[in-house]
């Protein structure tokens, strides 16, 4: 006759031999870091699409949709990002013009913003090439704000010329992910 021992001995018992089981089924995460690996690949800046895409928890569980999904995501923050910049920026311009144009950039991207959320909705609905002319219209926002302050002579802070690189690399990356969809 052994030593009774309580119930949950032998819950605690299953639970590390379960635990213990498992050690070997790790792959499962190296194959989605494959995959996003494989969708960041034909970026222009792999790098950055990978940070976006490794930045939501979700991702290790994502297929390809998702993971532009993810990238339109990053996006559309980044779009919220340089709303807030050119709000800033724009409330203390001192020159009257640039104020305009700031606020022109401002506007450009609430545009930006709204086609992302257009290209997400598309993206689910697997309307593809109309997913990428969204992301597109949303980068030419980018474009002639940056065309249009730079014709002043102004000079973005280092901060918002990173951030609109990020823009401008991640829209590439989806547009390009998308791209290999059809």
């Amino acid at each position: 006759m052994g030593i009774p021992l309580p119930p949950y001995y032998f819950t605690l018992f299953l639970l590390l031999f379960i635990s213990f089981n498992n050690v070997g089924h790790r792959n499962l995460v190296f194959a989605d870091d494959a995959l996003i690996e494989a969708q960041c690949h034909n970026a222009e800046v792999p790098e950055t699409c990978k940070k976006c895409v490794k930045s939501y928890p979700r991702s290790q569980s994502a297929d390809k949709v998702g993971i532009a999904a993810i990238i339109i995501t990053c996006l559309s923050n980044k779009a919220m990002t340089l709303i807030n910049n050119m709000t800033t920026l724009a409330s203390g311009a001192r020159d009257k013009n640039l104020k305009v144009a700031l606020r022109g950039c401002e506007k450009g991207f609430y545009y930006a913003k709204t086609n992302l959320i257009a290209a997400m909705n598309r993206l689910k609905g697997k309307e593809y090439d109309r997913t990428n002319l969204l992301v597109k219209q949303a980068l030419e926002e980018e474009f002639v704000c940056k065309m249009k302050v730079e014709a002043l002579r102004f000079n973005f802070p280092s901060s918002v010329t990173f951030d609109m690189g990020v823009y401008e690399e991640l829209s590439t990356a989806v547009m390009r992910i998308v791209d290999r969809f059809v």
